[in-house]
């Protein structure tokens, strides 16, 4: 958990990456345990709760900010200093429910880089089947250009 505090500055209840499991040059994977007691649960939905498809993506999306902060080192390793900025979302489609007591495997892969835009794919995967994949793109911002 130390290294996803470290790289990116989300923080409970804001954060869906529990454990970095791997980060290559072109991909990073995370895991998310879905805890019974996140706070959303009470109202998505009272008596049948149900991971809201929003929060799995940003699950996706932080992972691929851990990707890049390691993959441009340096200041972007520092979460004190950059945002990861969300500028596009394309192609979101969910297959499979998650809900509380799962655990999530999360994996990000770059597919090509515009100027300081990194065009990414995710998925969400629970017991080695897809529960959803989004395309997107992200930046790294020094929190001076906000």
């Amino acid at each position: 958990m130390e290294d996803v505090l470290r790289l990116i500055p989300h923080r409970p209840p804001f954060l869906f990456v529990d454990e970095i499991v791997d980060v290559s040059e072109t991909s990073a994977t995370t895991c998310l345990t879905v805890r019974p007691d996140f706070p959303f649960f009470e109202g998505h939905y009272p008596g049948n709760p149900i991971m809201p498809g929003v929060l799995l993506c940003e699950a996706v999306f932080q992972t691929g900010a851990i990707f890049l902060a390691r993959k441009l080192g340096s200041e972007a390793l520092d979460a004190e200093k950059v945002n990861p900025v969300l500028s596009r979302i394309r192609d979101a489609r969910f297959k499979r429910m998650v809900l509380p007591g799962e655990v999530v495997k999360i994996t990000v892969t770059e597919k090509d880089q515009l100027g300081k835009f990194h065009n990414l794919s995710g998925e969400v995967r629970k017991d080695g089947k897809v529960a959803m994949t989004v395309s997107f793109a992200l930046a790294m911002v020094p929190k001076d250009e906000g």
